[in-house]
């Protein structure tokens, strides 16, 4: 009997210049370059149990896409998959065009676009509200012109032993330390103005209402530019009553053009902000539609028996 002890796992199909991570045996496709972000294959499983099975879907720049489901049918392990804060078992995820999954994509400068709004808020409590906002925006900036100084400094090695015709010019420096953080400030307190929220720039979260924080965190991604907003069951930790203004917060942000995923328990929310809404069960994407069809005319039972329940 033959063994199949030391048998390897079939490899990824290579894409000229592309080095995938190991665990991925599907090949890849593909890509869809009118799509901001494509899903192809995904699947993730935890200590052998099977949390996504082979979901591929797209969206579109300035879609709103809801993705709704029963607790435990994979929706946030899927969110956290599409700016692999989760890396895939396997299968690709592909955003403006990069393979996230693609070991020589610097996944660090793709997710500078990507907006992400947690549950619990995960604001650090030991900084001041302005703090937290400007923290990301600094650090990206400072690190950009550190990465500009250092090939600067390489430049004019270079250029010693270069003659005086062939000397390369340096490159330029955009913005200084002092301004790096001066923009990021005065970003910072416009948009807790927006919120009304500027009288808390000195202030502590941990003072703050759950509603008041869940804004500054969602004002904390906006600060970035991101092209995408991801939201994770953004009102789930709140009380009833500040629940209200973190979703005018969101459909405000949602009018203004911005493509965002949502995972939601709030149906009616889904329903009124959503362009296209997901249903999600046992790992799987077993319907999707416009919100008016899903939920007038569910056609799967297992979407009919979940819309029975909570609507």
């Amino acid at each position: 009997m033959k063994s199949v002890k030391n048998e390897k796992p079939p490899k990824a199909s290579k894409v000229k210049g592309q080095k995938f991570i190991k665990t991925q045996i599907t090949p890849v496709e593909p890509y869809d370059p009118e799509a901001l972000i494509e899903v192809q294959h995904l699947t993730k499983t935890f200590d052998g149990l099977k949390v996504l099975d082979n979901i591929s879907t797209k969206i579109f720049k300035g879609e709103k896409v809801a993705v709704i489901g029963p607790s435990g049918s994979g929706k946030s392990t899927f969110l956290r998959c599409l700016n692999v804060l989760e890396d895939p078992t396997d299968g690709y995820v592909f955003f403006e065009g990069s393979n996230l999954c693609d070991l020589n994509v610097d996944i660090n400068i793709r997710r500078r676009r990507m907006g992400m709004v947690f549950q619990q808020f995960n604001l650090f409590n030991n900084m001041k509200v302005l703090e937290n906002i400007t923290l990301a925006p600094v650090h990206v900036g400072l690190q950009d012109l550190r990465k500009t100084q250092r090939k600067n400094f390489f430049i004019r090695l270079c250029n010693l032993f270069r003659s005086k015709d062939k000397k390369a010019p340096l490159l330029a420096v955009e913005k200084t330390k002092k301004q790096i953080k001066a923009e990021a400030e005065q970003n910072a307190k416009r948009l807790l103005e927006r919120i009304g929220l500027l009288d808390k720039a000195d202030v502590y979260p941990s003072t703050l209402s759950g509603g008041q924080r869940q804004r500054i965190a969602i004002i904390r991604a906006l600060a970035m530019s991101p092209k995408v907003m991801l939201f994770d069951e953004p009102t789930s930790a709140l009380d009833p009553e500040m629940v209200g203004e973190v979703l005018a917060l969101i459909k405000e942000v949602a009018d203004e053009g911005m493509t965002m995923v949502i995972v939601t328990h709030e149906m009616g929310f889904a329903r009124e902000v959503a362009s296209r809404v997901l249903f999600m069960a046992d790992g799987i994407i077993t319907e999707e539609g416009a919100p008016k069809q899903l939920f007038e005319q569910p056609q799967t039972d297992r979407l009919k028996e979940f819309l029975s329940k909570v609507l």
